[in-house]
């Protein structure tokens, strides 16, 4: 799979909020598919569609055991989403500190044809809301 398509893949996977508490579930350890419908409304069937999405994905993985398929959580794929968002984050972020440097140059420096204000001489004057 290239990589756009399997990005495409992840945030898919990862878009629906029952497949993002599923895996929440499987961080803290494997689980059956009926262990993992326990707190849905939903049928073993309709769970076991979402998990075929994660398994597409790679987020999940299902292993043989005697009598049970045990469902687990796979980390690498979650890692490489991480660091793909990272970079992207990163040139933005240089971005916006390179926009924020030319704002700021731009705000000291007097515009053209305009002459630095200098400060008045003598007494300041009143301001009309603290007259009385």
């Amino acid at each position: 799979m290239r990589l756009e398509q399997w990005l495409d893949a992840t945030f898919m996977a990862l878009a629906d909020p029952t497949r993002r508490a599923i895996l929440a579930r499987l961080a803290q350890g494997e689980a059956s598919v009926g262990e993992l419908a326990q707190p849905f409304a939903m049928s073993q069937p309709a769970i076991s569609k979402h998990l075929k999405v994660l398994e597409r994905a790679g987020l999940v993985s299902r292993g043989k055991d005697a009598q049970r398929r045990p469902v687990r959580a796979e980390p690498e794929p979650l890692s490489q989403a991480a660091a793909w968002i990272e970079r992207y984050r990163e040139v933005l972020e240089a971005g916006y500190v390179r926009l924020d440097a030319l704002l700021e140059q731009q705000q000291a420096a007097p515009l053209p044809n305009e002459e630095p204000a200098a400060p008045r001489a003598g007494r300041p004057r009143k301001s009309r809301l603290t007259e009385t």
